[in-house]
């Protein structure tokens, strides 16, 4: 299988990268996997090597005071463990969190600004370089250096993180990463591969003439990785290296019978409609996938954008595809004390949410009513359970706290009461009054109303005539709730 084997073939270039690094201490994930471009050489601190843009690099050392104009080096920067070298961001980067509270810049502007700043390393991609060439030669005469970097398919990945790597010194923690990078994505593989009954999947990159995801594009390779059939397998890019394909609503209409799972990828690219709007198109209602509920948005920084959350995309991608399978729920089959972060991974699984993100790039830009993404003081952008956290939070299945300074909290490891419990299966369900069962200790109970309405409905069950709000709950209770709530006539 060929996405398989592309993993494999990545983790085998890096275990043997790790092997050499064990035997030299002098090598990193460039030479693994292009030495023909160069990459640093005998001496560590001098980088070398060419590119996106042809220019020679040649560094005497990493760079510590970085300005990045493309958001996909602001993340991976991040990610690699050289977040503290940057000093600025182009004005559209909002991840992870902590970049929203560094100085942007914008290659539309005046590159003053960037000088005055006096970074020793300017980060950009080709697209900047043709859109903005006088802003790039400015301040190169200031004699700053800059570098020009894409990937322009999944396979040049491991070479782009390289790069920076050098770049920036952080050799070590980058192999790491893409370690758990590809070994993530071969989980994904590992239990999709399985299926036999596969899905097709048309996955729409902009409404606009109904254009697709090139096959070798980004999307394209995680439709495969997820264990997908695309069904514009054959499309050809609009123009060359672009990740988009021409189809058009005739030949999706043509194959509205073999679509299992239409997926429109939302971004600065594709910004029209939503789920509902989708669905009203015309001709969409003969649409399998329309029909049997199986459409889904995902954002294009976790699916189209060369970053380590594209794991996270193709992650989605196979939720999406094979709910069932993704989102099991038998390791919280047991008796444990539930926490907090526990629950939230419980409710993004059993509901099947897709993970939040941010919907625009000015998010930050308004004072969120709620809790602004990213901003838990004990659930960081890294960590394991992140996304279940956000997501439940942000679909208001789980309550958060703001402290007297402003700061919110989580509290991930506390444990889950039956009252909270209880707040969030409501939540989830549409419940309304039935009978009026004695509850001993209702006015013990915060939310009074609801607690009424679940021992009506017989979700919850009384212990001694009582409801107990205050008593810690079990993953198996979380379960049973959950799954008493979604076999509810009424929900």
């Amino acid at each position: 299988m060929k996405s398989l084997n592309t993993i494999r073939k990545n983790m085998a270039a890096i275990l043997v990268l790790m092997c050499c690094a064990a035997l030299t201490a002098c090598t990193t994930p460039i030479q693994s996997t292009q030495p023909a471009q160069g990459s640093t050489t005998g001496n560590t601190s001098a980088i070398q090597f060419t590119d996106d843009d042809g220019r020679e690099i040649k560094l005497d050392a990493p760079c510590s005071r970085i300005i990045s104009l493309y958001s996909a080096h602001t993340e991976n920067l991040y990610e690699i463990g050289a977040g503290e070298k940057l000093i600025g961001v182009y004005t559209s980067s909002i991840y992870p969190p902590e970049v929203t509270f560094l100085p942007t810049y914008d290659y539309k502007g005046d590159p003053e600004q960037i000088i005055a700043a006096q970074p020793d390393l300017v980060l950009i991609l080709p697209l900047i370089s043709r859109k903005a060439p006088d802003y790039i030669a400015q301040i190169e005469r200031a004699g700053i250096p800059v570098v020009s970097l894409y990937p322009d398919d999944y396979d040049e990945f491991a070479d782009y993180i390289g790069k920076l790597a050098a770049l920036t010194g952080t050799e070590e923690t980058a192999q790491q990463r893409l370690v758990d990078f590809y070994g993530a994505i071969g989980d994904v593989v590992a239990i999709t591969e399985q299926v036999t009954d596969k899905k097709t999947v048309f996955m729409e990159s902009t409404e606009n003439e109904l254009r697709t995801v090139t096959p070798y594009s980004m999307p394209g390779r995680a439709i495969v990785f997820s264990g997908g059939i695309n069904l514009a397998v054959d499309a050809q890019p609009v123009a060359k290296g672009s990740a988009f394909a021409s189809f058009g609503i005739e030949k999706v209409l043509e194959n509205a019978d073999n679509i299992d799972v239409y997926v429109s990828q939302r971004g600065a690219m594709n910004t029209g409609g939503n789920l509902m709007s989708i669905s009203e198109r015309d001709g969409f209602d003969t649409i399998k996938a329309i029909k049997e509920n199986r459409v889904y948005l995902i954002a294009d920084k976790i699916i189209n954008s060369p970053t380590f959350r594209f794991q996270k995309g193709v992650a989605e991608m196979a939720r999406f595809l094979y709910p069932d399978l993704m989102d099991g729920l038998s390791a919280y089959e047991n008796d444990d004390a539930a926490t907090r972060l526990g629950c939230a991974e419980i409710v993004l699984k059993a509901l099947h949410l897709p993970i939040y993100t941010p919907p625009s790039s000015k998010y930050y830009e308004t004072e969120q009513k709620g809790h602004t993404y990213g901003f838990f003081e004990d659930v960081h952008w890294n960590d394991v359970g992140f996304d279940a956290v956000e997501t439940a939070v942000h679909g208001g299945y789980i309550d958060w706290e703001k402290a007297s300074d402003g700061l919110e909290y989580f509290y991930p490891d506390r444990l889950v009461t039956r009252e909270e419990l209880a707040k969030t299966v409501f939540l989830v369900g549409n419940f309304s009054p039935t009978a009026n069962t004695e509850v001993d200790d209702i006015d013990a109970c915060e939310k009074p109303r609801i607690v009424q309405t679940l021992v009506d409905r017989g979700i919850f069950l009384l212990e001694d005539g009582n409801f107990n709000p205050k008593r810690t709950v079990t993953n198996n209770e979380i379960l049973t709730a959950l799954k008493a709530t979604l076999a509810n006539s009424v929900v």
